[in-house]
């Protein structure tokens, strides 16, 4: 599944992030949990050319917390802080804005020797689309200040964010990289909604994620499903999905597409539990669990 996506407003938005960064004392880096390296744009390190910086794994309560915990030692052994949230309840985000001004405690303490009259903290929000941007923003500022919604690239246009005196947030829009060079990544985006669906294939992208929870999390496909036991394959799994979910075509077949799509309906709302498509191991594998044998 290759997907080729870089409307012309994220084009926009990274040269926009370069030409501010002059201005940003903390860049904060929000991550989807579920996915932590495959939601980062690969340039970001590139991009914010050494700048303090915050990871957030965000949709934390949608992601396996043992998983999540691995992703946190991960990030340290590369001397990255990193906080796990869930915007939307709120969970984790108090604790932001301290985190914050530490990180940028040297350029603060620089200011006050110079004699400099203090200012809030200045910061910029980098993500891939639909990775929870605006939901922060409205939650950090305790009011609707930012568009949301459960579809890709809402944000397109830069906005500061006052918080008080103490913090300065710089919305930019989402930025995603031209081509999904690694086919896994664009799976498991896919998997996790942060691709528009008229872009990619259901039964492709069901079947990934059907196979990686067959391999991880077995007891929660019986139990989602009502089955005693679980069939030897990933395409015998969807038609047992299609038959339990009445997803019938003429003559009593299975409709596939349509039991893709609601399994991954299921799997994005939570319905399937906290579930985690990838795992810092899972970047050291030759043949990734979950990989089509139609995939290159």
């Amino acid at each position: 599944m290759t997907i080729q996506w870089f409307p012309g407003h994220m084009a926009k938005a990274r040269r926009q992030v370069t030409e501010r960064l002059k201005q940003i004392d903390v860049v904060i880096e929000l991550l989807d949990a579920r996915l932590p390296l495959s939601s980062r744009n690969p340039m970001i390190d590139e991009i914010i050319s050494g700048k303090p910086r915050l990871i957030l794994l965000n949709k934390a309560d949608l992601a396996d917390s043992k998983v999540t915990e691995e992703w946190i030692s991960y990030f340290r052994e590369q001397g990255i802080r990193t906080l796990p949230i869930d915007a939307l309840s709120g969970k984790g985000v108090g604790k932001l804005p301290e985190m914050c001004r530490e990180l940028a405690g040297e350029m603060l303490a620089k200011r006050a020797e110079k004699g400099m009259q203090a200012r809030a903290v200045r910061i910029m929000i980098l993500g891939i689309p639909n990775v929870g941007k605006s939901s922060l923003i409205n939650r950090l500022a305790k009011r609707s200040v930012a568009q949301t919604g459960d579809r890709p690239a809402v944000t397109k246009a830069q906005q500061w964010v006052k918080m008080g005196d103490t913090l300065e947030l710089l919305d930019t829009p989402g930025i995603l990289w031209p081509k999904f060079e690694d086919q896994m990544v664009g799976l498991r985006l896919a998997a996790s909604g942060a691709i528009k669906d008229e872009l990619i294939d259901f039964t492709d992208v069901a079947l990934f994620a059907i196979s990686y929870m067959m391999h991880y999390y077995p007891e929660r496909l019986k139990e989602r499903f009502k089955l005693q036991t679980l069939p030897n394959d990933r395409v015998e799994m969807l038609g047992e999905i299609g038959k339990k979910r009445g997803c019938l075509a003429s003559r009593g077949e299975i409709d596939y597409d349509k039991a893709a799509e609601l399994f991954l309906r299921d799997l994005r709302s939570g319905k399937l539990g906290p579930v985690s498509l990838e795992r810092p191991a899972d970047w050291e594998m030759e043949e990734p669990i979950g990989k089509p044998p139609s995939l290159s």
